[in-house]
């Protein structure tokens, strides 16, 4: 087992590794910029090194200088949260230069499935079924044209190296085609540096299902069950919740056998979510994602098992702590992500919390780095915390939420807050109804 850790990241995600890695008697570092000086997560660290100032290109993704923090403080590996550095090949390769572990799966794996087009010819070739689509990059025009014709309009047009919805384009007709590829390009191509794009097939009213997995990197895996992240704004997550309202047990255990063994397949080391399209009883991947998830907390509360302390193990050489037949799954959870931004306009809102009092009692669990008095930053993730509530069964869970919502309370800065009492009301949301899509359209007829 490691003597320290490094935790290369901020706000809840450090807060949450910290308690991890202190539950199991090992030491902690934490780095963090000038703004986080006073972050709940500095406060109770056994170390932290300041590493520069508040632009995250100057500090949390300073590689030489988090390198430098290991060597200083004696840290033999370093936890990447999620975000920033989480999924960046070269740091994992630059750590184990200087005999420091990365928590984490393989520079290589985080390349293959880091570029959308060689993750998706992988997930062919380990058995995982794919959304219809190019091949490779799109070359020219006249390819993008025979690709659509081939599977079939709408299609949708994506960056190969994109995320968070940029580099995404929907095409309904020829004709909006050629705009959508150059759109997209450009778009990649400022985004990212890389302006090539690919061609899928775009699934009407999908859902957005996510199955986490873990591997030993010997060649075992396993899955820990499904989550819907299908309430979505411009692509980015607000609900997740385990399981997912629109599958039944014949189905989650089809797609979770077929994802555990293609992980055992790949040799993938740690933590690790498959993504999926759902549509008509259908699984379309989309991504794998080679890190912890924002959402991890709603699998730790159906399973009863610490996703960090799994992580630290594996990383560590000691391997798998279950077996998928010791996984045994429990009641349905909701995590709802709090961000400080107006509710309606989602304009994010910095500033000093005057105010902060989290829900509290059974099945109710709150992963937060702020306290009242705490000054929100403007320069980084507007999240500032996550509220998991847990019942036995989703009518349960959905009660227990709306009673946690009430109970909250961040005075001093705008939240979405509002949102979510408004979205546990709504009927649709409390009979499962819903796609990646009806969000967005939730808040555009609330205008």
């Amino acid at each position: 087992m490691f003597q320290k850790i490094l935790i290369a990241n901020r706000g809840e995600i450090a807060l949450r590794v910290l308690r991890a890695a202190k539950e199991l008697g090992i030491k902690t570092v934490v780095v963090h910029s000038t703004a986080d000086a006073d972050a709940m997560h500095v406060r109770l660290a056994d170390e932290s090194v300041c590493i520069g100032p508040p632009p995250s290109r100057d500090s949390y993704l300073n590689i030489h200088q988090i390198v430098a923090a290991c060597e200083i403080t004696g840290a033999d590996a370093v936890h990447p949260g999620y975000g920033f550095l989480s999924e960046n090949a070269r740091f994992a390769d630059i750590l184990a230069a200087h005999h420091i572990t990365f928590i984490g799966p393989s520079a290589e794996h985080i390349r293959i499935m880091g570029d959308k087009i060689e993750a998706k010819r992988t997930a062919k070739r380990l058995g995982i079924p794919c959304v219809p689509g190019s091949d490779g990059a799109v070359s020219d025009e006249i390819e993008a044209k025979r690709i659509a014709a081939d599977i079939g309009y709408p299609v949708i047009i994506k960056a190969t190296a994109g995320g968070g919805g940029r580099g995404m384009k929907v095409a309904r007709t020829e004709d909006d085609l050629i705009e959508a590829l150059q759109t997209a390009s450009t778009e990649a191509g400022a985004a990212f540096g890389n302006d090539s794009v690919y061609i899928e097939k775009y699934l009407e009213k999908p859902r957005h299902i996510e199955l986490q997995v873990f591997g030993d990197g010997a060649g075992k895996g396993i899955h820990l069950g499904e989550r819907d992240c299908s309430l979505q704004r411009r692509h980015q997550k607000v609900w997740e919740e385990a399981f997912s309202p629109a599958l039944n047990a014949t189905e989650r255990a089809r797609i979770g056998d077929i994802c555990a063994k293609a992980v055992a397949d790949l040799g993938y080391s740690g933590a690790g979510t498959i993504e999926f399209l759902y549509e008509d009883g259908e699984f379309y991947f989309i991504e794998m994602n080679t890190r912890l998830q924002v959402e991890h907390p709603v699998t730790e509360a159906i399973t009863g098992l610490d996703l960090v302390h799994e992580q630290i193990r594996v990383a560590s050489g000691g391997g798998l702590s279950v077996t998928q037949a010791d996984v045994k799954f429990q009641g349905h959870a909701i995590e709802c992500r709090i961000n400080a931004e107006d509710p309606r306009t989602f304009v994010p809102s910095p500033g000093t919390i005057t105010h902060f009092h989290t829900p509290g009692g059974l099945g109710i669990r709150v992963d937060s780095g702020v306290y009242s008095g705490y000054r929100i930053p403007p320069y980084y993730d507007s999240l500032i915390g996550k509220l998991i509530v847990h019942g036995r069964n989703r009518v349960e869970c959905m009660m227990r939420l709306r009673r946690a919502l009430d109970e909250f309370v961040v005075d001093g800065i705008k939240t979405t807050l509002p949102l979510f009492r408004e979205l546990v009301g709504n009927s649709d949301i409390a009979n499962g109804d819903y796609d990646i899509h009806w969000l967005e359209k939730h808040l555009a007829h609330s205008d």
